[in-house]
């Protein structure tokens, strides 16, 4: 069967040109002909536009609710309930649009590593950037796997360039992300922005995964010369991706994971690394990465030499790369491993209050999950130049299906069957609170990772903090002792003090919605302010 016979009449899609799992090299063609703005750069990427989003609209989110799962699901902000006869009507304008199209690309490919738990994911899209996206994204299957996939598990109709019609009750822009659970289908109207595919995925596996007494986590993954694994939780701008890419440690992955009772395995079969600011020097692996095959999402690049500029963000500052994980050199294929030896929560503090690195107890990880901590300083319009807090719960609440708790409670009952040390690293600022402070260098934050995985920190001498309970070490190979202690970095003790009583304010703030389905082992250990 040739690329273009492919039969989609299940689907009650009756366009004749249908170009299942091509090679890069045919994606790139089509780019090229068909997808304005659409060029080869110097290193032999493909510089795309996702029109006018950027990044995802998580207000444009819908799940259907249905009685089989009106229980199950942790309705509100991030799971906004759409009824199934307002998705019908989504997905027939879905289907009708894509009817419209002269081509479009099927790209069949699993999700999830170990076949025991992959989901057979099929993504129906016009663009052939959508489709090249995509066939990085999942894990792509062999010539014989491809010839008995069958009926996919899951289906994506990604009518991105069509809007959703406003007037339909329900949608609150011209772009709707639409889960259906009961038909196992998704449906992208209003917005081209790839990730939403990618996160969708995500989202499914959110589900499905902890039916199964499997714990789905969005979080970085690596492995040692030893076989011990490390995991890495962070919210976008953390170092999540870029801490996991060590010349020195197998990737396993970098952005979404399930751990089961066999141990750990990657959700996808790429990476999607943000681009801003990338540099040879800082992070070589992601850099050189870069290359045929790679999807760039809104860079802007040279015309005549076609070099790209990571750092002008005069488009939007999530710029983004997409390749297949064998782009990194020293990525584990297959992305499978065993169980985490070290789970490690990052976040960037600009209050400047968390010490580089300390150690959780089990109670005080579960609190740290739940809470997702990080902050950052919202830019200069309006004047706004203070720190603000994030949390997002699970360090992912926007792609979380069950309640908080859920994930939360599996994640502290495997941490306590197989012995998973838990630490707190903070990549943001120390000595000072925005304007004062400066940020922790990248060569002392891998040391403290390093130090982490090689054992160099269990049983050296720890402070315990005041406000936060956690204990931090006072000595740490390779980096400058004077940096760990976040009080004793400031020059004025005082005004840490009350800096750190702010935060933890908002610590306990954020918790209250939590408070109900917490033990007081878990309440209690948060911070006391």
């Amino acid at each position: 069967m040739s690329i273009t016979e492919f039969d989609l009449s299940k689907h009650k899609i009756t366009v004749q040109d249908i170009i299942r799992n091509p090679a890069p090299g045919k994606f790139y063609e089509d780019a090229i002909k068909y997808d304005p703005g659409s060029v080869i750069t110097d290193n032999g990427s493909l510089v795309v536009r996702s029109g006018k989003r950027t990044g995802r609209s998580p207000a444009d989110k819908r799940v259907v609710k249905t009685a089989e799962m009106s229980e199950d699901i942790w309705w509100g902000d991030i799971n906004i309930p759409l009824d199934e006869h307002t998705y019908k009507i989504n997905h027939q304008r879905a289907i009708d649009y894509l009817n419209t199209r002269e081509r479009l690309y099927v790209i069949d490919g699993f999700a999830g590593w170990d076949p025991k738990y992959r989901l057979k994911v099929r993504i129906i899209t016009e663009r052939p950037y959508h489709g090249l996206f995509m066939h990085n994204m999942l894990i792509r299957p062999t010539q014989s796997e491809l010839a008995d996939f069958g009926d996919p598990d899951f289906v994506v109709y990604n009518a991105g360039k069509f809007p959703a019609n406003m007037f339909t009750e329900g949608m609150t822009s011209d772009a709707s992300v639409d889960v259906n659970f009961k038909t196992n289908t998704m449906v992208i109207l209003g917005t081209e922005y790839a990730g939403e595919m990618k996160k969708g995925i995500f989202t499914v596996m959110h589900y499905l995964m902890p039916k199964k007494d499997v714990l789905s986590m969005h979080c970085s993954a690596n492995e040692g010369d030893d076989k011990d694994v490390a995991l890495f939780f962070g919210l976008s701008g953390t170092g999540k991706t870029t801490l996991s890419a060590d010349t020195s440690r197998k990737l396993i992955g970098d952005d979404e994971h399930c751990w089961s009772d066999d141990g750990v395995f990657n959700i996808e079969g790429g990476c999607y690394a943000k681009a801003i600011g990338l540099s040879e020097e800082a992070e070589p692996e992601i850099y050189n990465a870069i290359k045929f095959g790679t999807v760039l999402e809104n860079v802007v690049y040279d015309p005549v030499t076609r070099k790209v500029d990571y750092n002008d963000v005069s488009i939007t500052q999530n710029t983004r790369a997409a390749y297949p994980i064998e782009y990194i050199e020293n990525a584990k294929i297959p992305c499978e491993a065993g169980h985490p030896n070290n789970i490690i929560f990052l976040t960037y503090d600009a209050f400047g209050v968390l010490p580089p690195v300390s150690k959780l107890t089990p109670e005080q990880a579960m609190y740290h999950f739940i809470s997702g901590y990080t902050a950052k300083v919202a830019g200069t319009e309006m004047g706004v130049t203070e720190p603000q807090a994030t949390f997002s719960a699970c360090f992912g609440a926007a792609f979380l299906v069950w309640p908080p708790s859920r994930y939360a409670e599996m994640l502290a009952e495997k941490m306590r069957k197989h012995g998973s040390k838990a630490w707190l690293v903070n990549t943001g600022l120390i000595g000072g609170a925005y304007g004062t402070g400066k940020r922790i260098n990248l060569k002392n934050t891998r040391g403290i990772i390093n130090a982490i995985l090689e054992g160099k920190l269990d049983g050296v001498a720890t402070e315990k903090d005041n406000v936060f309970g956690i204990e931090i070490p006072t000595s740490c190979p390779d980096v400058p002792s004077e940096i760990l202690i976040p009080r004793k970095a400031w020059k004025d003790a005082s005004a840490y003090d009350a800096q750190a009583a702010k935060l933890g304010t908002l610590f306990r703030k954020n918790f209250e919605k939590y408070r109900e389905e917490s033990s007081d082992a878990i309440i209690n250990a948060g911070p006391t302010v």
